[in-house]
């Protein structure tokens, strides 16, 4: 007797057969299950009852047993298109044999023929992958590039609207001079000159000062 076949699911378990292992409990009680440790370079693994090596990250056809209907140096335009043309042709001819004469041999052979066709076609489609993926990555890295150079460049716009706020509040205060040398206390406009180190990380420091010495002026 042969061995019973492993029934394999096409499809993940429900999230909530997951879920459930990671109650607050079991983790307080370190039951929660670990998560797999990535797989090594050379490692096989099974996902679905296939077996995947991380070599190659397209199996090809010769290791899945299925016949290679392209040449291993090609234009994938011009394969991709014989193949389309010959989907047409063996599909046309199904249709006569199932008029003509339906229960003929030659049905079932042109139905392999087709389901062998559509899986050349589905291979070489899947060896765009990795370039799709390198592209929306490059796509998605020019969008996040694009949006935070508009957000520093409104961040600037903003900030110059600030300062122009307050050197004009700054310009309308009055200037108080002293009573004995008439000389003024308050300067309204920041010195570039008088900097120290706090003033040069907090570019706010210099008209906080002006404002401390205001008020204690008018104290």
């Amino acid at each position: 007797m042969s061995n019973a076949e492993t029934q394999v699911s096409s499809l993940p378990m429900p999230p909530e057969r997951y879920i459930s292992n990671y109650t607050e409990e079991n983790i307080r009680r370190n039951r929660a299950p670990r998560p797999p440790p990535p797989p090594s370079q050379h490692e096989v693994y099974s996902m679905f009852g296939i077996q995947y090596n991380n070599d190659e990250m397209i199996r090809s056809l010769e290791s899945q047993n299925i016949k290679r209907l392209i040449p291993i140096h090609f234009d994938r335009r011009k394969e991709l298109k014989k193949l389309n043309h010959s989907l047409l042709v063996n599909f046309l001819d199904l249709i006569d044999f199932l008029i003509l004469n339906p229960d003929s041999p030659r049905r079932t052979e042109k139905i392999d023929d087709l389901s062998l066709l559509f899986v050349n076609m589905h291979h070489l489609l899947n060896e765009f992958r990795p370039h799709q993926a390198r592209e929306t990555l490059r796509v998605m890295m020019e969008m996040q590039k694009r949006q935070r150079v508009e957000t520093a460049s409104r961040f600037q716009k903003h900030l110059e609207k600030v300062r122009e706020i307050v050197n004009t509040a700054f310009s309308a205060l009055p200037t108080l001079f002293d009573e004995d040398d008439g000389s003024a206390k308050i300067k309204m406009e920041v010195d570039p000159l008088e900097s120290n180190a706090a003033a040069k990380n907090d570019p706010s420091y210099q008209h906080d000062r002006v404002m401390c010495k205001l008020v204690d002026v008018l104290d």
